[in-house]
Protein backbone atom coordinates (compact mmCIF):
# COMPACT_ATOMS: atom_id res chain seq x y z
CA UNK A 1 0.00 0.00 0.00
CA UNK A 2 1.69 3.17 -1.21
CA UNK A 3 -0.55 5.70 0.51
CA UNK A 4 1.32 6.27 3.80
CA UNK A 5 -1.57 8.09 5.51
CA UNK A 6 -4.03 5.30 4.71
CA UNK A 7 -1.53 2.65 5.80
CA UNK A 8 -0.95 4.42 9.13
CA UNK A 9 -4.72 4.71 9.63
CA UNK A 10 -5.13 0.96 9.08
CA UNK A 11 -2.31 0.20 11.52
CA UNK A 12 -3.67 2.48 14.27
CA UNK A 13 -7.26 1.28 13.73
CA UNK A 14 -6.24 -2.38 13.88
CA UNK A 15 -4.13 -1.85 17.00
CA UNK A 16 -7.01 0.02 18.66
CA UNK A 17 -9.46 -2.74 17.70
CA UNK A 18 -7.10 -5.34 19.18
CA UNK A 19 -6.94 -3.40 22.46
CA UNK A 20 -10.75 -3.23 22.43
CA UNK A 21 -10.89 -7.03 21.99
CA UNK A 22 -8.45 -7.51 24.89
CA UNK A 23 -10.72 -5.31 27.02
CA UNK A 24 -13.77 -7.43 26.12
CA UNK A 25 -11.84 -10.61 26.95
CA UNK A 26 -10.74 -9.12 30.27
CA UNK A 27 -14.33 -8.23 31.17
CA UNK A 28 -15.54 -11.71 30.23
CA UNK A 29 -12.75 -13.41 32.20
CA UNK A 30 -13.61 -11.42 35.32
CA UNK A 31 -17.33 -12.12 34.94
CA UNK A 32 -18.10 -8.42 34.60
CA UNK A 33 -21.27 -7.34 32.88
CA UNK A 34 -21.29 -4.80 30.08
CA UNK A 35 -23.67 -3.53 27.42
CA UNK A 36 -21.56 -5.44 24.86
CA UNK A 37 -22.72 -8.70 26.37
CA UNK A 38 -26.24 -8.05 25.08
CA UNK A 39 -25.28 -10.29 22.15
CA UNK A 40 -25.81 -13.22 24.51
CA UNK A 41 -29.54 -12.45 24.54
CA UNK A 42 -29.84 -13.22 20.83
CA UNK A 43 -29.72 -16.67 19.30
CA UNK A 44 -26.17 -17.25 18.13
CA UNK A 45 -25.30 -13.63 18.97
CA UNK A 46 -21.96 -14.63 20.43
CA UNK A 47 -21.15 -16.70 17.31
CA UNK A 48 -21.93 -13.73 15.07
CA UNK A 49 -19.68 -11.65 17.33
CA UNK A 50 -16.85 -14.17 16.97
CA UNK A 51 -17.29 -14.19 13.19
CA UNK A 52 -17.02 -10.42 12.85
CA UNK A 53 -14.58 -9.61 15.65
CA UNK A 54 -11.89 -12.05 14.57
CA UNK A 55 -12.65 -11.66 10.86
CA UNK A 56 -12.29 -7.88 11.04
CA UNK A 57 -9.16 -8.12 13.18
CA UNK A 58 -7.55 -10.48 10.64
CA UNK A 59 -8.67 -8.22 7.81
CA UNK A 60 -7.07 -5.13 9.32
CA UNK A 61 -3.92 -6.94 10.42
CA UNK A 62 -3.44 -8.49 6.97
CA UNK A 63 -3.70 -5.08 5.32
CA UNK A 64 -1.38 -3.56 7.94
CA UNK A 65 1.12 -6.33 7.14
CA UNK A 66 0.84 -5.38 3.46
CA UNK A 67 -0.88 -8.67 2.51
CA UNK A 68 2.11 -10.82 3.56
CA UNK A 69 1.21 -14.45 3.09
CA UNK A 70 2.48 -17.99 2.98
CA UNK A 71 1.38 -21.06 1.10
CA UNK A 72 0.36 -24.44 2.44
CA UNK A 73 0.34 -26.47 -0.73
CA UNK A 74 -1.66 -24.33 -3.13
CA UNK A 75 -3.60 -22.56 -0.39
CA UNK A 76 -2.62 -18.96 0.28
CA UNK A 77 -2.80 -17.98 3.95
CA UNK A 78 -2.40 -14.35 4.94
CA UNK A 79 -0.01 -13.89 7.86
CA UNK A 80 -2.53 -11.65 9.64
CA UNK A 81 -5.19 -14.36 9.37
CA UNK A 82 -2.81 -16.99 10.72
CA UNK A 83 -1.81 -14.81 13.68
CA UNK A 84 -5.43 -14.05 14.54
CA UNK A 85 -6.32 -17.75 14.26
CA UNK A 86 -3.55 -18.64 16.73
CA UNK A 87 -4.73 -15.88 19.09
CA UNK A 88 -8.40 -16.93 18.86
CA UNK A 89 -7.69 -20.61 19.50
CA UNK A 90 -5.32 -19.75 22.35
CA UNK A 91 -7.88 -17.45 23.93
CA UNK A 92 -10.56 -20.12 23.65
CA UNK A 93 -8.29 -22.73 25.26
CA UNK A 94 -7.43 -20.36 28.12
CA UNK A 95 -11.11 -20.16 29.00
CA UNK A 96 -10.73 -23.59 30.64
CA UNK A 97 -8.81 -21.85 33.45
CA UNK A 98 -11.47 -19.23 34.22
CA UNK A 99 -14.46 -20.36 36.29
CA UNK A 100 -16.82 -17.84 34.65
CA UNK A 101 -15.86 -18.90 31.10
CA UNK A 102 -16.52 -22.02 29.05
CA UNK A 103 -14.58 -23.33 26.09
CA UNK A 104 -16.76 -23.79 23.04
CA UNK A 105 -15.71 -25.48 19.82
CA UNK A 106 -18.51 -23.61 18.04
CA UNK A 107 -16.87 -20.30 18.95
CA UNK A 108 -13.71 -21.50 17.21
CA UNK A 109 -15.81 -22.64 14.25
CA UNK A 110 -17.38 -19.17 14.03
CA UNK A 111 -13.87 -17.67 14.21
CA UNK A 112 -12.66 -19.91 11.38
CA UNK A 113 -15.65 -19.15 9.17
CA UNK A 114 -15.10 -15.43 9.74
CA UNK A 115 -11.41 -15.80 8.93
CA UNK A 116 -12.21 -17.64 5.69
CA UNK A 117 -14.82 -15.11 4.57
CA UNK A 118 -12.56 -12.16 5.32
CA UNK A 119 -9.62 -13.95 3.63
CA UNK A 120 -11.66 -14.15 0.44
CA UNK A 121 -12.44 -10.45 0.74
CA UNK A 122 -8.73 -9.75 1.34
CA UNK A 123 -7.83 -11.62 -1.83
CA UNK A 124 -10.10 -9.40 -3.92
CA UNK A 125 -8.87 -6.23 -2.25
CA UNK A 126 -5.22 -7.25 -2.65
CA UNK A 127 -5.76 -7.83 -6.37
CA UNK A 128 -7.49 -4.45 -6.70
CA UNK A 129 -4.68 -2.66 -4.85
CA UNK A 130 -2.12 -4.29 -7.14
CA UNK A 131 -4.11 -3.15 -10.20
CA UNK A 132 -4.30 0.43 -8.95
CA UNK A 133 -0.62 0.56 -7.98
CA UNK A 134 0.64 -0.83 -11.30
Amino acid sequence: MKNRLLRNFVIVSTASFFIFILWIISLANSGSSNVLFLVNYYSYGDKVGHFFIYGLLAFGLSIALNFKSLYVGKIKIYLGVLLVFIFAVGEELLQAFYPKRTMDVYDVLADVIGLIVFSILLHFIENRVKEVES
